[in-house]
């Protein structure tokens, strides 16, 4: 819908701008109501259309059918949510905004000069409206987030659904629903991908809202150069003086102070931008006005002082605090957690090459590598004693204290303590656009680029990893550790975000994405500086845009995000067709821990009658030519020589391709590729 996502750091600072993302959304769901009714209406017509004018008596029951799918509970229960979200949580939102903002404007409208004791009871008062007013605007927003991705698969499943059955009933349907099958495919991988996405990310979600709940003071948004709220600024209007309510904004770098009329209980109505260079700010004394809270500011461009009030005493200590006024500073910056240790020197490189020596030559076939967690303390004694002049040549990594998960751990943890992010803070989100590119190939140019941008050190650590990564998932037979696999593992280390957000939950599918690119494509991003003029010398041919000639395991830009489960066709004495390794994902990984095969209601194809086989379960080679295939995984076509496909698909006349990793099979008579290890042989 190309809606922002909300943040939960907005409810603290309640700004128009946040007002206005809000009303966008809610009126986002306002149309989807009104579009399901009508759909609903226009479901029923048809139906009644189609009855009388078809003389079989097995139509009234299918009728029936189709209808039950189109009014089901489903489609129902979305539209009630919507109704719900629109109505009577925004009533008390609205209602809370009110009782917030009468209370806090009688509240800043008590005397300085009463009782200590009375002015102490009615803070109070005020913080427990505006706790609660802040709890009830996050569980809102919380709700209509929900709402917003729920309705991408809630309310399309049963469409799909309803189409089915009608097209199955019409005797010319068959044509019809050939026509439709291309499209069908796609939007039911679509929607797969969407609803594994709001799993893994809604818990998530969740649990940063209840983080925000019990310490929101911990995640208020403080920024270094810019500091943003509510202010009230005295003025004068036909001779009385008075009191405006303002939403400012100060950038610290230019000294800019920008102010917008705004009251909510206005109807959101802003009013014009005004703005003005600081010169100077200065607390106000208790004793020489009115009101608490004030300090006075004097403009560059502007004659006379203006005199503004906070929400609060700390309020009012932040802002001065931001705009250098005569009080003392506090540093509200959390003390930095880097460890100091690890850096982007020699002695960094050193040792990061000599892990990954150790990790190729002692356990590159090790299952679950780079999965499999080590005990911390190991991890933190090898990691001190390998960065330490002193003793980093008395470690040797082939002893068998030193096991490969603690190695690898380490290479890990070293990645995570660096003071910023191997692929820098930066050039981020310039990396997560890329990989929300739809053309496969742009993608990979884009990430080509931004990688030659990095910083030379950041680069070269960066290349050493990524080969070690394509070597590790060149043995993925072995270790079950899939080019994906390793997505999953390192793409929120080398793009962690500086904040804990919604946006940044909801990109994790994307960091990981640009790490599978850059594995997949390592030789041409590495070895091969990017120049616009080269053109098509510097592009991938249609066969090493697939894959390399190196074994490496297929991927599809639009896979479900499985964590664990890896189909395999060559570790020996296995017989089911997923393997599971259980390990802590805590400090690799935000997805959820455990795994998830993907599994479609709708539209697979009919099962064998026969049992699926495993093709691992026998350790000598197996033929392939011209046998059936099961689809085990979904999968979107990234090029026109390969097939789009659901799960349980099957295939005919399967055979070996010329490319490694990828086998030929015939599908509603079209010839095409398939991934090896997303089929089963019948």
């Amino acid at each position: 819908m190309g809606l922002p996502a909300l943040e939960f750091s907005d409810c603290y600072l309640d700004s128009p701008q946040f007002r206005e993302r809000l009303k966008s959304h809610e009126a986002e769901l306002d149309k989807t109501n009104k579009f399901i009714k009508e759909l609903i209406k226009d479901g029923k017509a048809l139906v009644q259309a189609l009855k009388s004018k078809n003389p079989y008596k097995g139509f009234i029951s299918l009728k029936q059918y189709m209808f039950q799918i189109l009014d089901s509970a489903k489609v129902r229960d979305m539209n009630l949510n919507i109704c719900s979200c629109n109505s009577e949580a925004k009533k008390k939102y609205d209602k809370e905004t009110e009782k917030y903002c009468g209370v806090l404007e009688k509240h800043l409208s008590l005397s300085a000069k009463k009782k200590e004791a009375h002015l102490h009871e009615a803070d109070n008062q005020v913080d427990n409206v505006r706790q609660h007013f802040y709890e009830v605007s996050l569980e809102y927003v919380f709700k209509v987030q929900e709402v917003q991705e729920r309705k991408m698969f809630d309310f399309v499943e049963p469409l799909l659904a309803f189409l089915q059955g009608l097209f199955t009933y019409y005797h010319h349907g068959y044509e019809l629903a050939k026509d439709f099958n291309h499209f069908k495919t796609d939007l039911t991988i679509s929607i797969q991908n969407t609803r594994n996405r709001f799993e893994s990310t809604r818990s998530e979600v969740e649990s940063l809202m209840r983080k925000m709940k019990e310490n929101p003071h911990e995640h208020k948004s403080i920024s270094q150069h810019l500091m943003e709220g509510y202010l009230f600024v005295l003025e004068k209007r036909s001779f009385v003086s008075t009191w405006v309510k303002y939403y400012c904004t100060y950038h610290r770098e230019p000294k800019r102070v920008t102010m917008v009329l705004f009251d909510p209980k206005s109807g959101g109505k802003m009013g014009e931008e005004e703005s003005f260079i600081l010169k100077s700010c200065t607390r106000r004394k208790t004793d020489s006005i009115e009101k608490r809270f004030c300090f006075d500011v004097e403009a560059m461009d502007r004659p006379g002082v203006i005199t503004m009030q906070a929400l609060s005493e700390e309020d009012r200590r932040l802002w001065m605090e931001a705009m250098d006024g005569r009080e003392p500073v506090y540093n509200l910056n959390r003390d930095s957690q880097a460890e100091g240790m690890a850096q982007l020197d020699v002695i960094g490189f050193n040792v990061i090459k000599k892990f990954i020596y150790a990790v190729e030559t002692r356990g590159i076939d090790e299952q679950g590598l780079y999965r499999i967690a080590g005990v911390n303390s190991k991890v933190q004694k090898l990691l001190s004693l390998t960065m330490d002049p002193k003793t980093c040549a008395d470690v040797e990594l082939d002893s068998p204290e030193w096991e490969i998960k603690t190695i690898t751990s380490a290479i890990k943890h070293y990645l995570r303590v660096l003071p910023a992010p191997l692929m820098t803070y930066q050039y981020q989100r310039s990396f997560i656009k890329a990989a929300k590119m739809d053309n496969p190939e742009t993608r990979v140019t884009e990430i080509h680029t931004l990688v030659h941008r990095l910083p030379e050190k950041n680069r070269q650590m960066l290349e050493l990893l990524v080969n070690h990564l394509a070597n590790v998932a060149s043995h993925h037979h072995q270790n079950l550790m899939t080019i994906a696999n390793l997505g999953v593992v390192f793409g929120p280390t080398l793009l962690r975000p500086q904040e804990e957000t919604v946006a940044a939950i909801m990109d994790i599918k994307f960091q990981n994405i640009v790490v599978e690119i850059l594995i997949e494509h390592h030789e041409r991003i590495f070895q091969h500086v990017p120049n616009s003029a080269d053109g098509p010398n510097n592009m991938l041919s249609n066969q090493s845009r697939r894959r390399s000639t190196e074994s490496k395991a297929p991927s599809c830009s639009e896979r479900p995000l499985t964590l664990f489960h890896t189909p395999t066709h060559s570790q020996k004495g296995m017989n089911t067709a997923f393997v599971s390794v259980n390990v802590s994902t805590s400090a690799t990984s935000p997805s959820p821990a455990s795994p998830r095969s993907p599994s479609w209601p709708m539209f697979s194809a009919p099962s064998s009658p026969h049992p699926v086989s495993s093709a691992s379960s026998d350790s000598s080679p197996v033929s392939v030519s011209g046998r059936k295939a099961i689809a085990l995984y979904a999968c979107k076509a990234e090029h026109e020589s390969e097939l789009s496909f659901i799960a349980g698909t099957v295939f005919m006349n399967v055979h070996a391709s010329r490319e490694p990793g990828w086998l030929e099979g015939t599908l509603d008579g079209r010839k095409g590729l398939i991934p090896e290890n997303y089929v089963e042989f019948l």
